[in-house]
């Protein structure tokens, strides 16, 4: 039996958006369960992001540490952002954020994953880029603010991160998933295997 998850779509009688805010909203839906009674719903409509695992030729990950106020932390991640235009190529934006967050740009682009982050709650699919032959990107930094303006860079051995993830010390979700998929991508069929970079992605679909 293949282990594939499908598309499926049960029926809502009403929907309505009680809060609307600068990147994300909230929606409530009235949706028809399998035995014919109705609940509601409440969820986080999202754009979608992307992130980027980036590795050097060392085999240092591209992380950086940012204040995350939500949780109260400053969590380790790595380079990620939203896709702020709709029906946006989720390859230029991972290049995008790569420039913006890091100064760094990559000749070699496959995808890595692809997840829902949250979906019992929220929407949002993200796309995990592995990006590799790093290089300084040329020109002037990309001028920063807010949270990111206090953002640590750093690389760090892969096995570190492995490390961490494994003994609860790193809890990013794009880390954590990324990472562990970079194991079990060099494990498995090995990276040059990993689907192209404009891979086809039925959670946000964009032109090539």
């Amino acid at each position: 039996m293949a282990i594939k998850d499908t598309p499926e779509e049960w029926t809502v009688t009403a929907t309505t958006t009680p809060f609307t805010g600068n990147k994300t909203s909230v929606r409530t839906d009235e949706v028809v369960m399998p035995d014919g009674t109705t609940v509601t719903r409440d969820y986080q409509v999202h754009p979608g992001s992307v992130a980027v695992l980036a590795l050097d030729d060392e085999g240092r990950v591209l992380v950086l540490r940012q204040y995350r106020h939500p949780v109260r932390q400053k969590l380790w991640e790595i380079p990620a952002g939203l896709l702020d235009i709709p029906g946006e190529n989720p390859l230029h934006a991972a290049q995008r954020e790569l420039y913006e967050e890091a100064h760094v740009k990559a000749e070699d682009w496959r995808v890595l994953t692809d997840v829902y982050t949250t979906p019992g709650g929220c929407d949002e699919a993200v796309r995990i880029f592995l990006a590799r032959d790093l290089s300084e990107a040329e020109g002037e930094r990309f001028e920063v603010s807010e949270e990111e303006a206090d953002m640590e860079l750093a690389r760090v051995p892969r096995e570190e991160l492995v490390r961490g993830v494994l003994a609860g010390e790193l809890h990013n979700n794009c880390l954590v998933v990324g990472v562990l998929a970079l194991i079990a991508a060099e494990g498995g069929a090995g990276l040059d295997a990993l689907r192209p970079a404009e891979a086809p992605w039925p959670a946000r679909p964009f032109e090539a």
